[in-house]
């Protein structure tokens, strides 16, 4: 928490709000929210703490529960850098574009983004299933895009206003992507630095489960929704 208070203290001509949710986690997580909230005037944080039913679905609570006018999205694990927001939201700042993608591929400088030491082939397995989905996204909607899964979407509210979200699990980053150019939103890529988990550090994507989600998505949203 300090640390994405350090950095949104660097804007600090901006209203901020935290909009944390968490499943039913043992780590004293609440607990850590409630100090934080008591050390200032106006509490910054809200804190929610739903039963556990995916990352889309917490993703999407915390979309509903916003008040702002700009929504970024923050993984709790960390694996994208919070020193990174002022850049990242630059371009809606400045009215240049209404949705901003953060590409880690464009950070990495080339398209294999995990390199797991334990486990090369289940890192380049991911890589590889990435870039067949770009490849599918393509070619159905008719924007490239290096990293459209990427969990680092940034976006006025205007653009989601009325939309019906249905993933609950890790399609939903596809989902918002699909939806939004679907409305003529196109994205604004810039780079992103990515420090990914090894599935031994707690990483959850399941090669086969959220495979066959994302290559749904991407069909069903593109011809059904």
């Amino acid at each position: 928490m300090t640390k994405i208070d350090n950095i949104t203290s660097t804007m600090n001509y901006l209203d901020w709000e935290y909009v944390l949710i968490e499943s039913n986690s043992t780590d004293g997580t609440k607990d850590l929210v409630e100090k934080y909230n008591s050390s200032r005037n106006i509490p910054c944080v809200k804190y929610f703490q739903p039963e556990p039913n995916g990352k889309g679905s917490a993703v999407k609570l915390g979309m509903e529960l916003s008040d702002s006018d700009i929504i970024m999205i923050q993984d709790a694990d960390l694996e994208y850098n919070p020193e990174e927001y002022p850049e990242l939201l630059k371009p809606l700042l400045e009215e240049k574009c209404k949705f901003v993608l953060g590409s880690r591929h464009l950070g990495a400088g080339n398209w294999k983004i995990r390199n797991f030491d334990c486990s090369k082939w289940y890192a380049q397995l991911i890589n590889i299933g990435s870039e067949v989905f770009s490849f599918i996204f393509a070619l159905l909607y008719g924007v490239t895009l290096t990293d459209a899964q990427t969990m680092y979407k940034i976006f006025n509210r205007e653009c989601i206003k009325g939309i019906k979200w249905r993933s609950n699990k890790f399609q939903l980053d596809w989902e918002i992507v699909c939806k939004l150019v679907k409305r003529g939103y196109i994205p604004m890529e810039l780079p992103c630095t990515y420090n990914s988990r090894t599935s031994e550090e707690g990483k959850k994507i399941n090669v086969l489960r959220d495979g066959f989600l994302g290559l749904w998505a991407i069909i069903y949203f593109r011809f059904f929704e």
